[in-house]
């Protein structure tokens, strides 16, 4: 028996490794028939530090982050994915994308880029994606390599 997802989500932030996690969740929830959750979390503990310019940084980020995920749920429709959900969240990307969203959501695949932080970096700050690998209640898949299954040139250097 073929195991069947019904409802992926991936997060996207606009990076390039957000984009190629995207490209390859269309594919799989249109061979799966499945529903496509695109999310976006706002990281609430960035804008902590500045009290007087919070509010509207805020705002600014939760109208690019609608933008962003507009941008892809149109994508998603025009390559054949029939249902996709947009969810812009606020607070911890760790926790909200391991935990909260897959929960509440029913989600049963999570589909993430491979972050492009060093070993110093993780080693001070951690990657979303090292977390939702650790703590996800569903299955996880980091993507590294694009449509054609190759490694993007500026990785390879990496």
């Amino acid at each position: 028996m073929l195991q069947e997802y019904k409802k992926i989500m991936v997060a996207v932030d606009g990076s390039k490794e957000a984009e190629l996690a995207f490209q390859k969740a269309v594919n799989v929830a249109r061979r799966n028939d499945s529903e496509l959750l695109l999310v976006h979390v706002i990281d609430t503990r960035a804008f902590q530090t500045i009290s007087s310019l919070d509010g509207m940084m805020m705002e600014q980020a939760s109208e690019m982050a609608k933008q962003t995920l507009a941008d892809y749920q149109k994508a998603a429709s025009e390559a054949g994915v029939n249902q996709v959900k947009t969810i812009i969240e606020y607070g911890s990307p760790k926790s909200v994308i391991a935990k909260e969203l897959p929960e509440s959501e029913k989600v049963d695949l999570i589909m993430l880029g491979a972050t492009g932080l060093n070993a110093v970096e993780r080693l001070f700050i951690g990657s979303v994606s090292e977390y939702v690998i650790r703590h996800a209640i569903c299955d996880v898949l980091i993507v590294r390599t694009d449509l054609d299954n190759k490694v993007p040139e500026d990785e390879e250097e990496k």
